[in-house]
């Protein structure tokens, strides 16, 4: 028997391991740090579609995946806050003025933000 061979029809390399050939695998996956939104976006492909999170684990290309999502994101959300603070008018002299006015005003831009991130990239 030889110790390798190559099958032509998936493009796999096995070699022989005792009496059993064995795929000669090797991971091409990235080792990103995964944020706060590719968490979320992977918690939910586990959940609610998971022939699509198995697909992506299997070709190993969830980490490079799941920091794409993460990066698309965390940039929606830093121009949406930026956007809608400008649109709602708060201002650093707001901030200096009324204190509480503007903790309130930031908060529902925030979870303004937060929500159309969720609803456009994580939960698709």
């Amino acid at each position: 028997m030889n110790k390798t061979f190559s099958d032509k029809n998936n493009g796999i390399d096995y070699t022989l391991v005792g009496e059993v050939y064995l795929p000669n695998l090797i991971s091409t996956e990235t080792n990103y740090e995964i944020g706060m939104w590719g968490q979320r976006h992977l918690r939910y492909i586990k959940q609610h579609r998971k022939a699509f999170y198995t697909s992506l684990l299997t070709s190993c290309k969830l980490n490079s995946y799941l920091h794409d999502v993460d990066v698309r994101a965390a940039e929606m959300y830093d121009r949406l806050v930026k956007q809608l603070k400008e649109q709602q008018g708060i201002t650093e002299q707001l901030k200096a003025d009324n204190m509480m006015a503007w903790v309130r005003a930031m908060n529902n831009i925030t979870n303004q933000a937060r929500e159309i991130v969720n609803a456009e990239v994580i939960y698709v």
